[in-house]
């Protein structure tokens, strides 16, 4: 006897494009229309009830809600789901169960879990507290500088020469021999490799508005407000930029450069705190403190 097939849900159909096209400038000072990764918050209803503010491309909404709640085992099958309907105007997916959620209380606790920053309750409290933060503009950033810190990253990159499969942070300071990298950390996520950096600050009693920070990962909205947060003004990748976090870098001030390997990068935000320099050299003085 064959299994019918489950019920299948009420579901919209609001994919949004994958990638935006922003302005940015390379070494050269050149402008390049750059193609950067949609990053958009989607916070989750379940029959009413606020779950999870996640972060995506966009790209297929429903699929990630219901991928989600079959993952976190809050539902066990499709049946148990009536209708998952997504509406960009607020940024939220509303899913509406048979008999609501297995075992909610005790999975989520009392109160909303968050995984990224975006319109729930607890990341919307945060966006107000990004908000009130003040980056130091008197700081400048010089590409010898730059240049220097991609330079030295590469030679600190040990486990990923050896196993790969692992991001890298770094947080270095401007020396008069071109970057100084005071921490260096190598973790299986980005996540926990800044983190790991912010909580030594604490430690070490370190200050970050004459510092620059270095990730090998993506400069998503999460990066760029934990930046923030360690008041760094400086945020460099070897990789992209998500949307989400072009808009927050803006919004606070951050100087925020990617795709940076060799010689090559795209200053994406902050033109105003970095001096680019015609034939890169060692020492050149420029006006303002050098981060």
């Amino acid at each position: 006897m064959n299994t019918p097939p489950p019920r299948r849900p009420q579901l919209s159909q609001a994919s949004r494009p994958l990638t935006v096209t922003i302005p940015a400038l390379n070494e050269h000072g050149e402008a390049v229309p750059t193609a950067i990764a949609g990053e958009h918050p989607l916070t989750l209803y379940v029959d009413k009830r606020e779950i999870v503010t996640l972060m995506t491309l966009g790209a297929a909404p429903e699929a990630l809600a219901i991928g989600w709640l079959r993952n976190q085992r809050l539902v066990h099958s499709l049946d148990e789901i009536v209708a998952v309907q997504v509406d960009w105007d607020v940024d939220a997916v509303s899913v509406t169960t048979r008999s609501g959620l297995r075992d909610a209380d005790a999975r989520l606790g009392s109160r909303t879990v968050t995984t990224g920053c975006g319109q729930g309750t607890v990341f919307g409290g945060l966006m107000d507290e990004i908000e009130q933060i003040r980056l130091p503009h008197e700081r400048r950033l010089s590409q010898a500088t730059l240049y220097a810190l991609m330079e030295a990253v590469r030679q600190h990159e040990s486990i990923y020469k050896l196993a790969g499969a692992v991001h890298g942070c770094a947080l270095a300071r401007p020396s008069a021999a071109g970057c100084e990298i005071l921490m260096f950390v190598e973790d299986v996520g980005r996540h926990n490799a800044v983190d790991a950096i912010a909580g030594q600050m604490w430690l070490d009693g370190l200050d970050g508005g004459d510092k620059v920070f270095y990730t090998t990962g993506r400069l998503t909205s999460e990066m760029v407000i934990k930046t923030a947060q360690m008041g760094i003004p400086f945020l460099v990748s070897r990789s992209g930029l998500t949307q989400m976090g072009w808009d927050i870098a803006r919004r606070i001030g951050l100087t925020m450069i990617g795709r940076a390997q060799g010689r090559h990068y795209l200053l994406f935000t902050g033109e105003e705190r970095f001096a680019r320099e015609a034939v890169p050299a060692a020492g050149s003085e420029h006006g303002g403190q050098d981060a």
